[in-house]
C-alpha cells in the first residue's frame, strides 16, 4: 500500500494520537487526563480532521497509517485499537479516490497472494471483479421477496416512505433495529446494512450515502439529501470509507450543528463541534477527496482470516479468570 500511494507522489506524515476533542469518525472515544495542562484529551478515533489540517497548508496528498482507537464492543471484525491507512488529494473528488483505493486494494492482493483471487471460507473473492451501485440501488437490488415488491426510488424522498419500507421489512423477517424519530436518512444506512450487507461478499463499491450519516462529506449538487460518499464491502464487511470533503466551513458549521442535536437525543457517537477545525476550513480548503481503509480487515480478507484476532499480534482479549482448588475439584469445572 505504501508503494501504490508513494508512487502516486504522496507524503506519509504522522499525526497526534491525543487530541482535545475526539473528532474524523462516528465512534465512542476513550479519555485520558494530561496532568500538566489539567485537561482530558481523547484517544483518536481518526487522523481525519488533522491530515485535512494538513491539506489546508498545502500538502496536496498525504497519506497515514495509523492506529486508531474506539471504545466499542469486541468481534470478529473490532478490536479497540486498530490500524487503518487513511489518505487525502487535492482536486480530486470522490470519484478520483475512489479508482486509487480499487488500485491500491487490488495491486495489495497481488503483491500478498499472487493473484487476484483469494479464499474466503468456502467461496473466493476475486479483487479483478469489482461492482457497484448505490446505497438506494443496493436496498433495492437486495430487497427479500418475503417482504413485497421491490422498493421505487421515490420511496426514499420523504420520512413516510421510508418508515413504510421499514415496516414491510419488518413484518417479513427478524426486526430490524430502528429509531421513529431518527432522521429519514439514518433509517435508510440502518435498512441498508440490515437488508444488502450479508450479501456484499466480493469487492463492491456502495456509494451516495445519506447527509444525516455523513458530517464531514460534501453534498450532492442536485441531491441534497445525498453526499459524494462510498464504501468498499468484501467478506460481508465495509473495509474502506471515502469522499468529496466538504470544504465549506459555514456548511460544516451546520454539519457539527446537526450532530449535536443527535448527541440531545442520546446518540453518544455524534460528532462534537470543532472550532479550530472550522477556522481551519475558513482559511481555504482546495477541492479534495479523503479515504480510510481498514488494513487488518483487509489482511482478514487476504489471509482468509474469519477473526480480527487472528491478524493483531496481540489482540485486547477478556481477563482469565483464576481457578481456585475449589472449583477445579468439582465435577466438570472449567478454568
Amino acid at each position: 500500500m505504501r508503494r501504490t500511494l508513494d508512487g502516486q507522489g504522496f507524503v506519509e506524515v504522522e499525526t497526534p494520537m491525543m487530541q482535545p476533542i475526539a473528532g474524523g469518525a462516528v465512534a465512542r472515544p476513550f479519555v485520558t487526563h494530561h496532568n500538566t495542562l489539567d485537561m482530558d484529551l481523547f484517544l483518536r478515533i481518526a487522523p481525519e480532521l488533522y491530515l485535512k489540517r494538513l491539506v489546508v497548508g498545502g500538502f496536496d496528498r498525504v497519506y497515514e497509517i495509523n492506529r486508531n482507537f474506539r471504545n466499542e464492543g469486541l468481534g470478529w471484525r473490532w478490536n479497540p485499537e486498530f490500524t487503518m491507512l487513511e489518505f487525502y488529494q487535492a482536486y480530486t473528488d470522490y470519484q478520483g479516490v475512489m479508482e486509487l483505493t480499487q488500485e491500491i486494494i487490488t495491486q495489495a492482493a497481488k503483491d500478498v497472494t499472487g493473484g487476484t483471487k483469494t479464499k474466503w471460507g468456502e467461496q473466493e473473492i476475486d479483487w479483478a471483479n469489482w461492482q457497484r451501485m448505490t446505497m438506494r440501488e443496493a436496498i433495492i437490488h437486495y430487497w427479500p421477496e418475503a417482504a413485497g415488491a421491490k422498493p421505487e426510488m421515490s420511496d426514499f424522498a420523504s420520512g413516510e416512505g421510508v418508515k413504510k419500507l421499514v415496516e414491510r421489512f419488518n413484518a417479513s423477517q427478524a426486526h430490524m433495529a430502528y429509531e421513529p424519530n431518527a432522521p429519514a436518512g439514518k433509517t435508510i444506512a440502518a435498512l441498508f446494512e440490515a437488508c444488502a450487507e450479508e450479501h456484499l461478499t466480493q469487492p463492491t463499491i456502495i456509494y451516495e450515502f445519506p447527509t444525516a450519516v455523513s458530517p464531514l462529506s460534501k453534498q450532492k449538487p442536485d441531491e441534497p439529501d445525498w453526499t459524494e460518499r462510498w464504501e468498499i464491502f468484501a467478506g460481508q464487511m465495509e473495509i474502506s470509507n471515502g469522499f468529496s470533503e466538504l470544504n465549506d466551513p459555514e456548511d460544516q458549521r451546520r454539519r457539527f450543528e446537526g450532530q449535536l442535536k443527535e448527541r440531545e437525543r442520546g446518540d453518544d457517537e455524534a460528532h462534537q463541534m470543532d472550532e479550530d477545525y472550522i477556522r481551519a476550513l475558513s482559511y481555504g480548503m482546495p477541492p479534495a477527496g479523503g479515504v480510510g481503509v481498514g488494513v487488518d480487515r483487509l489482511c482478514m480478507l487476504l489471509t482468509d482470516s474469519h477473526t480480527i484476532r487472528d491478524v493483531i499480534l496481540f489482540p485486547l482479549l477478556r481477563p482469565e479468570k483464576a481457578s481456585t482448588a475449589e472449583n477445579s475439584s468439582e465435577p466438570g469445572a472449567k478454568e
